[in-house]
């Protein structure tokens, strides 16, 4: 198969050979053919499948055949992210596939200075991509009307529409227009996304091209017991020892990231962080540098956890376990994009096993734990088994008090709150 079988028009199938793009990956092969179709669409599929061609090559590819001139304020087609550093991503690469076409794409996202944005918006743009909050205020300011909108993409669809984004979404599509195709992309559609994605599409097609919530299969995985207190020393003391190449490392908080950075950069390590405390410019430069190689160790929240396009990563650290199983599918597949092979790492203490249980049920995996020596648990991380289950010893009943002399039994505690 060929993207030119797929139904691509020139300027596209010109740019994709510059980019040395050969053979559409299974999500292209499915996507683009149902989306030039008019279709709307839930897919599914592995981190660093090539999804983002999957939506962004049909996309441009309809907004340029018919034509349409966009009006001032106005915008033809949407693609909403969860984060600001995707939003940055996926205009780079609409930017990058549009290169012979004569349309204009922009990203507005918070952090920076609305005022710029408002002014790039005045004589429309015909593909925005956006961050809800940020959309919403532009809207609210009249800097941006739907009439014209024709597509929508959510990008990263499930966190899109989890409780975190829930209310200004139904604020957003309140504001657009009710005809237009829609397009869900994700790594993950938990059963209640999948449902509540019912209500937004029209007869949709949908496409799982891997088992669903599964993490890529090209990443080695393996975890580290060891207690939190140790969790730093350990950390450095397999830096040291294995010599890391470019690393991304995931916390859980801001302040477990700054520290980190601290421990790390003491150490001589050339390290930046991304947390939700930075100011947009220095998030933005601190992942250009890490994707340039001009720092060897990112350390990130889960802000960098979604979409983000780092080639040839071969390392990601889990310093904490994420309070929620799907984003370890999506921090993991940072690495091993591709086809490239990759490894990923977890330092898990005690006070963690149930986010273990947790990500070990979603991707119906075991992960394989190696101890390291010197560093044994004081607090054992209890053992799990496939499907993430915990394993619990039965508690012994307690034996009733007898008292000599009638043979009568006291019950006494016999009945506890358990």
């Amino acid at each position: 198969m060929t993207f030119a079988s797929l139904g691509l028009i020139d300027p596209l199938l010109r740019t994709l050979e510059d980019l040395d793009y050969q053979t559409p990956t299974p999500i292209q092969a499915q996507a683009i053919p149902a989306i030039l179709k008019g279709r709307d669409l839930l897919a599914s599929a592995q981190t660093g499948t090539g999804k983002t061609a999957g939506f962004a090559l049909p996309l441009l590819q309809t907004l340029t055949q018919q034509g349409s001139v966009v009006a001032n304020n106005s915008v033809r087609a949407l693609v909403l992210t969860p984060t600001r550093e995707l939003a940055e991503q996926v205009l780079q690469s609409l930017q990058r596939y549009g290169e012979h076409l004569p349309l204009r794409s922009y990203a507005v996202y918070g952090g920076v200075s609305i005022n710029p944005q408002m002014m790039a918006l005045r004589k429309g743009v015909d593909v925005l991509v956006a961050t809800p909050g940020r959309l919403l205020d532009l809207y609210r300011q009249n800097a941006i009307k739907f009439n014209q909108l024709q597509l929508l993409v959510l990008d990263e669809a499930d966190r899109m529409l989890d409780l975190g984004f829930a209310d200004e979404l139904d604020q957003l599509f309140s504001a657009l227009p009710p005809k237009r195709q829609t397009l869900l992309f994700s790594a993950t559609f938990s059963a209640p996304i999948r449902q509540m994605a019912d209500g937004m599409l029209r007869d949709p097609l949908m496409i799982d091209i891997s088992p669903r919530n599964s993490a890529i299969a090209s990443v080695e995985q393996w975890l580290v017991p060891v207690d939190k207190k140790r969790k730093t020393e350990l950390f450095l003391q397999l830096l040291a020892e294995r010599k890391w190449p470019q690393t991304l490392v995931f916390a859980k908080t801001r302040k477990a990231v700054e520290l980190l950075l601290e421990a790390v950069q003491a150490q001589g390590v050339n390290a930046d962080c991304i947390h939700g405390d930075r100011p947009q410019p220095s998030r933005l430069r601190a992942l250009e540098c890490f994707k340039n190689n001009e720092v060897s160790m990112l350390i990130a929240t889960d802000v960098a956890a979604r979409g983000l396009d780092i080639p040839e990563l071969p390392l990601v650290i889990n310093f904490d376990l994420p309070i929620n199983a799907e984003d370890y599918v999506h921090r993991i597949g940072r690495s091993g994009r591709a086809g490239a092979s990759g490894e990923a790492i977890s330092l898990v203490s005690a006070d963690e096993v149930r986010q273990l249980a947790a990500i070990e049920t979603l991707t119906q995996k075991l992960l394989e734990r190696r101890e390291q020596i010197d560093f044994a648990p004081e607090h054992r991380v209890p053992e799990t088994r496939v499907g993430g289950q915990l394993i619990k010893k039965p508690k012994k009943p307690k034996k009733p008090k007898t008292y000599g002399g009638k043979g009568k039994t006291h019950l006494g505690n016999w009945f506890d709150q358990s």
